[in-house]
This record gives C-alpha cells, structure tokens and sequence, in this order.
C-alpha cells in the first residue's frame, strides 16, 4: 500500500535535484538579473530608435542574445523550485519576484524586433550573415513580420505578460497547493490518496475494489473544482482566440500552428488517422485486459491496468540506471556518459512528496545541464519514463551544444520525438534479451500500455477534446465545465465505443493536464512518436549509420523544421505512409500479445 506523502523537507536529499548546478546561492541568481538589467539598459540606450544598418541589427542581438542566456538560467532556477513543492511560499515569493523582474526586462527590450523589421529585407539579409548565430532568429521574425503589432502594442503585452499568463499558474497552485484528497475505504481499510498516488499508483492497481475505489473518490474530489477549472481554462483559450485575431491570423489553429511551423492538414491527419484507425486495435487491447483479469466489464478506471502485474517486477534507481545505460547503449559512449552523469550529478528529481507537480518534464536551460522531474514509485513505467525524459536531455545537450540560443526553441511537432525514441530503443533491448513468452508478452505489453497509450491514446483523446473545444471558441463561443465534460465524455466513447464503460468521473479527465494551457502541445506527442518509431525502426536494422543520422537531427534545433528534420531522420512526414505504419507495428504488437498470452494461458 502506497505511504502518505511527505513534507518536502523530509524526503531524502539523494531523491531530489540539485538546483545549485545553476546557481549556487539566490544572491548568484540576482548576479545575473542585474547583468540582465545592465544589457538591457545598456541595448535601450545605444540602439532604441537607431538601428539603421545591418551592423547595428548584428550588435545590438549580440547584448540581446547575452540578455536571453541569463534570463533563461533564472525563469529555470525559480520555476523548478516551485514545480517541487508549491506548497513552499519563500519558493513562490522568488519566482513571482523573478518572473516580475523578466517581464520588465523583456518589456523594454521588445523595441528590438519592430525596429528590425522597419527596415528593409536587404538589410535584414546582410545582418544575417554578419551575425550567423542569429540567422534564423531574423528568419523567423521576418516570417511573423504580417503579424507583428504596433511597437508599443508589442511592449504593452509584454508588461502584461505574468498577468496573461496567470491561467497556467492559478491552475497549478489550485491542483497541488489547493486540492486536498482525504482516504478512501475498502473493505474497512483506509487507503491514502494524491494527485501523483492517483496518477502513478492506483491507476495501475491489480486489485479491481480498490482500482475503482480510488478512481471513484479521485473523481469526486476534483469534481469540487470543475467549474473554477473551467472559469481559468477558458480564460485561457479566450486569450488565444483574441491573440489570433489582433495579429491577423486567418483561424484560431492558423496562430497556434505557427510556431510549430506545420500546417493544419498535418494536425488534423495525426488526429483523425488515429481516431478512425488505432481506435480497432486499442478496444482489442482493452478487451484482452478485460479477459485475462477477469473483469465482469471494462470500465475507464480499468484502462492502464498492467496485462501481467504479477509478472512485472520492481525497479530499483539503481536497477533503471542500469537498464537505461545498457538499452540506450547503441546511441553511443557519448550518450551514455550523458546518463551517468545525470544519475551521478542530481538532474533528477525522483521524490513523492505534498506539493510536488505530477507526471515527468526535463528543462534544458541553455548553458547548463537538464533537470528531470518524475514521482518514482519502482515500477518498469517509471523506467520508460525516465528513458523518455532523458531523451529530452539527450536532445538539448545536443542541440545546446551545438546551436545558438536562438536556434534551440524546437517546433513542439518534433520536440517529443527525441523522448519517444528512446522509450522504443528501450523496449527494443528489452525485447531481445530474453525468450521467454512470458517475458516478452510484458515487454510487449510495456510498449503498448505506456509508450504507446500514453502517447497515441491518452494525449491525443486530449487532442481530439482539445480542437472541439477551439472549434468552439474561434467562432466565438466560451466554455464551461458541462460543455468540457461533454465534449471529454463523447471524445472518450468515440475512440472506446461499446469495449469500454465510460464511467461517471471520465468525464473530468480534462482537468487533469497542464498541457492545455501550452496551445495545442497534446497531438505533439503521437506526432513525434510517429517519426520516433520510424527513427526506432532504422536504428534496429541499420545500427550505425541510422544513429550518425539520429545524432545529426539532435544537433539541429530550430535550424530546421519539422519536415526537414524528419527528413534529415529519414522519415517523410509530408505523406501519410509514417503514421499508417506506425498504426500498422502498434496493431501487429497487440496480435502478438494476443497470441502469447494464448500460449502462455493465463
């Protein structure tokens, strides 16, 4: 039975990060925020209505590019404290604090980019190559030259920024400073409950009364927010909508596919393809949990329950160190050492404790090393978890190293490629270290109900949720809790039709992912595991020279986009045939679960 949570303070010190690889001390961190400070006044001062050549474009992003590198170092170090423990008020005080101070520093640099773009194309052309670390950085901003504002529009946004952005933040505190879960009982014994026990526990649990149980009193419990839930969230999307329109964006999906520079055909075939083709395979996979476990129905609750519990065994951090090392070994000593150090050094935060956020993320602040957050409870998920996020690591090491702070902001299409790889080269060693059938159908199954589910079905029933509810909000309209819960409800029984049970409380799931107020972050996910599986794919069959290539798209960045970085993989994306394939290898998996469990008997 899974422990009630500690304080922060009491966990121990070898489970959680160690922030001071970034700065050693707060009075470090102010260091850099008066460095900020100087370079900005110093860039107001000798630049602000005088750039009148390509030199002083080139000069003037030189002290920007300065200012960017350290307030990317203190927005990381004060919002990772938090993300730890938002109960703590000194944490919360230091990053309201620093967010108000980056905020005035960004305000009054926002001047740079409308008095670059009131010049022409043939200057802006020559600074590029004056100053290539900013070449696609000028790129870029010549391509949202059509939506800019008025340079004291831009500059009033920016000051509104932290007030603008508060829907993310209110929602956060509300989940895990705010929410509080008493016991559930079964069969007279109390069992804890939390946000992350919930999530990464009793979703999971063997036993069926107590699986429910939680599920049911979870559900009750977040029911009391739905409607301040809903009241941030469309906050949030109505922001959206008013963004798209003043800077001239022909739809809602049109301003927030620019910046992943796809086009809306690409979103729309990752949702639909998976939505009218995985859905057979996935009611195959949920009735096949239903047979073995002996369920007298397949309910919501029942979804992520482990084909063999019984059979999966516990994973020490040690134990995950040396699984991670020896299956991501093929991507070379280089990646590994990555590893090593990360395992060695404290990027990762394995602890449970009240407060901390839920689910996993891996910062890359430029200059620095990753940091890793997950909730570790000993599990082989949490093994692909980890292998998941430290591709993250492995990608921005790489592209951090490589490129410009410019060109390190990754289209959010590709950005869960890197990560998914790594889950699928993973699963890959796994599966050949053993014949057993009983071993390989839980190796199978590991691929099918954590990376696959998490990516191509739970991230993207919230994708398909999601543009119902944009659709709803380009043409004008708001939302509310019921209209949420109707549009998750019918989401959910479109994909599952009559295998699953959509149970009283599925309908809240909506509440339960920050990635909504990340614009559409949700189909991400299938997308760049769609070309991860591709990329897994070749690294099996051609080992070397597939991997050359693997490390040549995560020293890229930005500097290429989605399209071109998939094809620098050796994938196509421009056409269909990538995610039928992968819908194919996620249907040909589940018929060899299928068949051993067949063989197996139980």
């Amino acid at each position: 039975m899974p422990q009630k949570l500690q304080k922060r303070k009491d966990v121990p010190v070898n489970e959680t990060w160690d922030l001071s690889l970034i700065y050693k001390s707060d009075d470090e961190m102010e260091a850099d925020l008066k460095k900020a400070r100087s370079l900005a006044d110093e860039l107001m001062r000798d630049y602000e209505g005088k750039i009148t050549s390509s030199k002083e474009i080139s000069d003037a992003l030189k002290i920007y590019e300065e200012i960017v590198k350290a307030l990317t170092l203190v927005g990381n170090y004060t919002e990772l404290a938090v993300s730890v423990d938002y109960t703590d008020e000194k944490n919360q005080e230091t990053y309201g604090y620093a967010e108000s101070f980056i905020s005035k520093v960004l305000t009054d640099t926002s001047f740079l980019e409308n008095e670059i773009l009131s010049l022409s194309e043939d200057i802006i052309k020559d600074a590029k190559k004056l100053n290539p670390a900013a070449a696609n950085y000028l790129e870029d901003l010549l391509r949202r030259k059509p939506h800019m504002l008025q340079a004291e529009t831009e500059k009033a946004l920016s000051a509104y920024s932290p007030v603008l952005g508060a829907p993310y933040s209110i929602y956060e505190n509300m989940k895990m400073a705010d929410i509080s879960f008493e016991d559930f009982t079964v069969d007279g014994k109390n069992y804890p409950l939390g946000y992350s026990l919930f999530e990464d526990h009793y979703e999971y649990e063997p036993d069926t009364k107590i699986r429910r149980a939680a599920f049911e009193a979870f559900s009750k419990e977040i029911s009391k927010y739905q409607n301040s839930t809903a009241t941030v969230y469309n906050a949030k999307v109505r922001y959206d909508k008013i963004s798209s329109e003043l800077r001239k964006h022909a739809s809602l999906f049109d301003y927030l596919l620019f910046d992943h520079k796809v086009d809306k055909a690409l979103y729309d075939r990752q949702i639909d393809l998976i939505m009218e083709k995985l859905a057979p395979h996935m009611r195959k996979y949920a009735k096949l949990i239903q047979k073995v476990h002996h369920l007298d129905k397949m309910t919501y609750a029942d979804l992520k329950l482990p084909l063999d519990p019984g059979y999966a065994p516990k994973v020490t951090i040690a134990e995950a160190q040396d699984y991670i090392e020896k299956g991501l070994s093929i991507l070379g000593p280089d990646y590994i050492n990555m590893v090593k150090e990360a395992f060695k050094n404290r990027w990762i935060d394995f602890a449970q404790n009240i407060g901390k956020s839920t689910g996993g993320f891996c910062a890359s602040p430029y200059g620095k090393n990753s940091y890793i957050l997950l909730s570790w409870h000993g599990q082989m998920s949490d093994v692909f978890t980890l292998s998941h996020e430290l591709g993250h690591a492995g990608h921005f090491k790489a592209c951090n190293s490589a490129q410009s702070v410019f060109d390190t902001e990754v289209s959010l299409y590709f950005v869960e490629c890197p990560s998914t790889t790594n889950e699928l080269i993973m699963a890959n060693y796994l599966k050949n270290t053993n014949d057993d059938p009983r071993f390989k159908r839980w190796v199978l199954s590991n691929i099918v109900s954590n990376t696959y589910y998490h990516n191509f079905v739970t991230h993207l029933l919230e994708a398909a949720y999601q543009r119902e509810v944009y659709k709803l909000i380009d043409k004008g309209g708001t939302v509310q809790a019921p209209t949420l819960n109707k549009l998750f409800k019918e989401t959910l029984e479109k994909f599952w039709g009559d295998a699953v049970e959509i149970i009283p409380g599925a309908e809240l799931t909506w509440m339960r992912q920050p990635h909504y107020y990340s614009g559409l972050y949700s189909y991400t996910y299938s997308a760049g595991l769609t070309i991860g599986t591709q990329v897994a794919k070749r690294i099996e069959n051609e080992k070397q020279a597939a991997v050359d290539d693997w490390m040549k798209v995560l020293s890229a960045g930005s500097t290429l986009d989605p399209v071109g970085l998939a094809k620098l993989a050796g994938v196509d994306i421009t056409t269909d045939k990538p995610l039928l394939d992968t819908i194919d290898y996620i249907g040909s998996l589940i018929d060899e679960i299928c068949a051993l469990t067949e063989k197996i008997g139980c």
